[in-house]
């Protein structure tokens, strides 16, 4: 049953009481008067210094909440047995090491005992009256006392070397009787002190698992670094002049140093001039500017206009092996959610918000511009009530996989494909429109901002849609002037009103400059990401006018930093963020498991609901290869000529179709079932050699073919019920 509108509501009265003239004032709400609080801290009380309670934490930051002491402790636990792995790999160099250092504390053991047990302190006496006894050879008395200190002598290395031989003795026969733990025990207190004693002033038994530091970085460093990028004013004489304060650090921070420091008063420099001048301060510093990592403390986190935070990384922090993206794992997500995009430098994990916003991504080919964009895309198709508009100019496999999910999917930039872009483009306009007339209609209990909800979503089946268009600059190219100054008008409406009614556009380019992508749709955009590219001036043609200065400049990034772009999130607010890896099999895989959301959530809708190809993927029926690019990229037109289908094809996979000519074609085909009534198709105008496309529906098995053209109507914008439609198709 439909829910009946209620009254319009009359500036918030759902009610007025309304004379002639005006409104009836209503009653005046009743005011709480509060206690008067007799103020401490005025000029006039002497003891306001004394009286004011400290602004300052009483915990530390590690101790202030559950999940922080939770989050260290675990962190510890982590580090201990790191430590733990560490050492018990090393086990048996350590007790080889062990043995050794035993076998030096022995030797200087025995060398240490050995004036004790040869009785070493009574030597000196019995060498002094052997040489007076020499000298004088007939004193009796002498030689009396000579031979009793000499016998005194004896007798005491009789019973020290007695006693030693006995305690050794004891020592081996009760290590030799006693059990095997106990002489494990015996072992190890005998060889420990030995091994101790034979240490070196620079020898450990234990390897540091700390690596050596490859930069190092104090204080007066620092201040040299801002002094050489003329940040700092140099001194005059033994004088060093200003030097910065440093709130915190430099410390160690994982892989890196941190440190947080104010910038001197009176020389006229703030933090942003800092940002400006990385570069130099890398080359001061000895390290490359990827691995500076700086920004500004706002107020908020309590910096001001000169307060810098600066992480240098020991080495490049954006190489290594890519992280997979948790959305692989995922059985759904919601688009109302931050989305999962990446890491930066630290490892902290970088998500991005997407309703109300639209996204562009730009920079040169192979940096891995498409794979970081069909992140945002991937996580729509795990949400059921994401409806999706895909075009892609290139034409190519990186969003082939989209037919199974896409409400609209524009391949390549053909005359059949921009008329198919053209249309979609209107069919958005009209959507959009729609829903701001039904948004319009909703009281303000409902849609009290005037925009979409979850609520509205789920209640009167308006699902977000998703706007991806790939190689934007490919269209523009491809169309007559009036149609691209129209196309772009209609982008750029969709992209400033479109956030409002649930519109989410995604947009990339390889060359955005005016020609590719005028300057007033780019300026529309909140969020952008840029890849590597050749100078800051193309840096600042993706991120916005300026951003290079302010430090997100992309034009830094190598060859090797695929996957790696700067992200700006606002007008002072960005990050250099190593995407999530998401290769073709996974997207391919995620874009399955969207098919089988919808089809479960009757959500199916457009042109994934009639593509044949897409309903044997997941019905498990094999069609020929071939069979399948064909229909993929004849699916804007009904007939084709056998060079143009060959060019597509190639596009599409050059590997498998770059040598194939129209005897090879026309061979596989036929193989695949294909049986043509035609050889000779007109295409505007001409007749030559082609296919149609009935031709090669007809090759797919029947049983398919009906299941992908149940087709259901455009859903209704009536409030949902727990009854499901007859006429809504569950797709194939």
């Amino acid at each position: 049953m439909a829910d009946t509108l209620p009254r319009p509501t009359v500036n918030g009265h759902a009610n007025p009481r309304v004379s002639l003239l005006k409104f009836v004032p209503e009653p005046a709400a009743a005011v709480e008067e509060r206690p008067v609080v007799e103020a401490v801290d005025r000029p006039d009380n002497p003891l306001a210094d004394w009286l004011t309670v400290p602004d300052v934490p009483i915990l530390p930051a590690w101790a202030r909440s559950a999940a922080s002491l939770k989050a260290n402790t675990v962190a510890l636990g982590r580090l201990c047995a790191w430590h733990a792995r560490y050492h018990l790999l090393r086990a048996p160099k350590y007790a080889f090491r062990l043995a050794w250092l035993a076998l030096k504390g022995m030797w200087r053991g025995t060398r240490g005992l050995w004036p004790t047990l040869s009785a070493h302190d009574q030597s000196a006496a019995v060498k002094a009256l052997r040489a007076q006894l020499k000298a004088k050879p007939d004193d009796v008395d002498l030689a009396v006392r000579y031979a009793l200190l000499h016998r005194e002598r004896t007798l005491a290395r009789r019973w020290r070397w007695g006693a030693a031989a006995t305690a050794v003795a004891a020592t081996v026969v009760g290590w030799w009787l006693a059990p095997p733990l106990l002489q494990a025990g015996m072992t190890a207190a005998a060889t420990i002190p030995l091994a101790y004693l034979g240490r070196g002033e620079d020898v450990q038994l234990l390897d540091n698992p700390t690596p050596p530091l490859r930069v190092d970085m104090n204080a007066q460093q620092l201040n040299d670094a801002l002094r050489a990028a003329g940040l700092l004013k140099q001194g005059k004489g033994d004088d060093d002049g200003p030097r910065v304060t440093c709130v915190m650090g430099p410390v160690r921070d994982g892989r890196g140093w941190a440190v947080i420091f104010d910038l001197p008063k009176g020389g006229g420099k703030t933090a942003a001039d800092v940002l400006a001048k990385r570069t130099a301060i890398a080359a001061e510093l000895g390290v490359d500017e990827i691995q500076v990592i700086a920004s500004r403390v706002r107020a908020a986190a309590g910096g001001n206009a000169g307060r810098v935070s600066m992480w240098v990384a020991d080495d490049d922090p954006y190489l290594g092996d890519p992280h997979p993206s948790p959305l692989v794992k995922a059985d759904t997500f919601s688009v109302w959610d931050p989305i999962p995009f990446g890491q930066d430098a630290r490892g902290n994990r970088i998500t991005v918000p997407v309703m109300w916003q639209s996204l562009f991504f730009g920079g040169l080919p192979r940096r891995g511009k498409t794979f970081t964009q069909r992140l945002m895309t991937a996580a729509g198709l795990l949400d059921p009530s994401v409806r999706h508009y895909v075009a892609d100019g290139k034409g190519g496999a990186d969003w082939m996989p989209m037919k199974a999910v896409a409400h609209r999917l524009v391949m390549g930039a053909e005359d059949d494909a921009v008329e198919a872009l053209k249309a979609m483009l209107k069919e958005l306009l009209a959507e959009m429109e729609r829903r701001f007339v039904l948004l319009r209609g909703l009281p303000v209990s409902v849609c009290p901002e005037g925009k979409l909800t979850p609520a509205i979503v789920e209640k009167y089946n308006l699902p977000v849609i998703f706007v991806t268009i790939d190689e934007l600059q490919e269209y523009f190219t491809a169309m007559e002037r009036e149609d691209r100054e129209q196309v772009i008008n209609d982008l750029c409406r969709i992209a400033r009103r479109g956030p409002a009614a649930g519109f989410i556009c995604n947009f990339a380019s390889q060359r955005p400059d005016a020609e590719s992508v005028p300057t007033k749709l780019r300026e529309i955009i909140t969020l952008r990401y840029c890849t590597q590219v050749v100078d800051q001036t193309s840096s600042d043609m993706v991120l916005g006018k300026g951003k290079a200065a302010q430090g997100a400049d992309a034009s830094v990034l190598s060859e090797d930093h695929k996957g790696t772009g700067v992200l700006v999130t606002g007008p002072a607010s960005f990050v250099t963020v190593r995407a999530d890896f998401l290769d073709g099999p996974a997207f391919a895989e995620l874009c399955q498991r969207g098919r089988a959301l919808r089809v479960k959530h009757k959500q199916l809708t457009g042109d994934a609901a009639g593509d044949v190809t897409a309903a044997a993927d997941q019905a498990g029926v094999t069609i020929a290869p071939v069979l399948s690019d064909c229909l993929d990229v004849m699916r804007h037109t009904d007939r084709m000529h056998t060079v143009a289908l060959l060019d597509r094809l190639v596009n599409l996979d050059d590997d498998r179709y770059g040598d194939w000519d129209a005897e090879r074609l026309a061979a596989e085909l036929d193989k695949a079932g294909v049986e043509r009534t035609t050889k000779q198709v007109k295409v505007d105008g001409k007749n030559l050699a082609g296919y149609r496309r009935s031709d090669l529906e007809a090759a797919v098995p029947a049983e398919l073919l009906l299941s992908a053209r149940r087709v259901e109507p455009a859903p209704s914008t009536n409030p949902a019920t727990n009854t499901a439609s007859d006429d809504t198709a569950e797709g194939a």
